[in-house]
């Protein structure tokens, strides 16, 4: 198993990182990925049970859903379709505030993979890509 760990600090408040980055359709800078909403959530468009489909390059579509969603503190996500070879993947993105007013986002991925080196490479490209992608959307937010 492999871990990302991504630490982000911003100048905004929790509640517009927060709806920031829990729209689907925002992350696609993040990930290097064109992505498309599958579904909305169970009680809100990005909450619990929505789900959202990534393409990254020439590699087939996978699919990723919202496990658990706390307003203004927790998203939690799951690949629940494609994927393959990475397995057993999870990420949850944690937002506290800051003294100053700002957020602190503790964004971490887990995953794993039955090829070798596979889990490691997607590790390093995520983790590259998510920081580059964070700093690049301090503006945008």
């Amino acid at each position: 198993m492999q871990t990302v760990d991504v630490q982000q600090d911003f100048s905004l408040p929790v509640d517009r990182v927060y709806a920031y980055l829990s729209e689907h359709e925002n992350l696609g800078p993040l990930f290097g990925a064109t992505i498309t909403r599958v579904r909305d959530g169970d009680s809100s468009r990005n909450g619990t049970g929505s789900v959202r489909s990534l393409k990254i390059g020439p590699l087939p579509p996978l699919q990723e859903t919202i496990v658990e969603s706390v307003p203004d503190a927790l998203i939690r996500y799951r690949i629940t379709q494609g994927g393959r070879p990475v397995r057993d993947h999870e990420g949850v993105m944690r937002f506290t505030s800051t003294a100053d007013g700002g957020t602190h986002l503790d964004y971490t991925i887990r995953l794993g993979s039955d090829v070798p080196l596979v889990d490691r490479l997607v590790a390093f490209a995520l983790t590259r890509n998510i920081r580059r992608g964070l700093r690049r959307m301090q503006g945008h937010v």
